[in-house]
């Protein structure tokens, strides 16, 4: 067939691509010369349905009176910038919908993250998966303000901190790291652990928080100890072997702690079967489980705050707390129940 009344080269345009002006114009020419829509869309190589939707566009309605009306490419043009103007993706989060105003609670009363509460709720089946979006798309609406919570309730977010090469200007006070076999660094087998020290107030006197996380389950154990001395990390030992008793050495078969000075004793604890190792001096990312989990605690304990303020039982309870959070690692599972599956292993084993 020939085409000399159109200007429009089949070779030129790419299938699927939206119609130009041109494109439009030729359509209305060879229309009005009697040619079918197949024959238009082979002309300029699209489908034979675009042209049918183009010329649906482009014509009005008839009335019923006088002759049909014909298309109009200036119509057909008319009308596609006006449909294009409400062609967008429309908003995928409701503002109020029933999982927003869950995670809101979770993050505001139990500290969750976004992840967490994303990750949570499609593993549990809380909600259709429709209206759950994904973490990126939470965080991207916090930072424009589409969320009722504050960057405060997501302290995370705010304290990114960079690592470098630690500093080896004190003495290990007893096995180094560098001892430890590798097995316990892949996270793979129970009864590892990482310890450390937290405190609220910089004061002499001061009660300070024993901390000890187990680096498969990410169990956290907190206790309320009378000092950040070698006598409160005592106490604490003490506490825990006589939780666990004959079963000691079973829940904690190694721990790995800090270099502080209230630990210049803690290898004395090797009595009760468990290996002791430190890290490097001013290497916290060797303990990278307990160092994130203990910003967990700061949540419940805010630096600054004097721990003479919480009691015992409080201080417990900030752990069972923390226990009870979901991990992503763990695929969102608790740590609370891992661990419990642990000791029914050990308990049952024992009988």
């Amino acid at each position: 067939m020939d085409n000399n009344y159109s200007n429009i080269k089949s070779e030129e345009r790419k299938r699927g691509q939206h119609l130009k002006a041109e494109e439009r114009g030729a359509i209305q020419q060879l229309k009005r010369l009697g040619h079918s829509n197949r024959e238009i869309a082979k002309l300029l190589n699209c489908s034979p349905s675009t042209v049918g939707y183009e010329i649906k566009r482009g014509t009005s309605e008839y009335s019923g009176k006088g002759r049909k009306p014909i298309y109009s490419a200036k119509r057909g043009a008319a009308i596609y910038k006006k449909n294009r103007m409400r062609c967008h993706r429309p908003k995928t989060v409701p503002r109020n919908s029933k999982f927003i105003q869950w995670l809101v609670k979770q993050v505001t009363n139990h500290k969750w993250s976004f992840d967490v509460c994303v990750g949570y709720a499609r593993l549990n089946n809380l909600f259709p998966v429709e209206e759950i979006p994904c973490t990126k798309t939470l965080y991207n609406l916090l930072w424009n303000g589409e969320l009722p919570v504050t960057l405060f309730e997501l302290p995370e977010i705010l304290s990114r901190r960079q690592h470098g090469k630690h500093r080896i200007s004190k003495r290990l006070k007893g096995r180094s790291i560098e001892e430890r076999p590798a097995e316990i660094a892949e996270r793979k087998i129970f009864g590892h652990w990482e310890s450390d020290t937290v405190i609220g107030k910089k004061k002499k006197g001061e009660p300070a928080v024993f901390t000890i996380v187990e680096r498969t389950t990410g169990c956290y154990l907190s206790i309320r100890i009378s000092g950040k001395n070698t006598v409160g990390v005592n106490e604490a030992m003490e506490q825990l072997h006589s939780q666990f008793g004959k079963h000691f050495s079973e829940v904690f078969k190694s721990i790995t702690t800090d270099n502080g000075n209230e630990f210049a004793l803690f290898s004395e604890f090797e009595k009760f079967g468990t290996k002791i190792y430190f890290a490097n001096p001013y290497s916290a990312w060797e303990r990278p489980i307990n160092e994130r989990t203990n910003r967990l605690l700061r949540r419940f304990i805010p630096k600054g705050t004097s721990i003479s303020k919480f009691s015992d039982e409080q201080i417990l309870q900030f752990s069972d707390e923390i226990n009870s959070l979901p991990r992503k690692r763990l695929n969102y599972q608790s740590p609370e129940m891992l661990f419990d599956i642990q000791l029914d292993n050990i308990y049952s084993t024992s009988r």
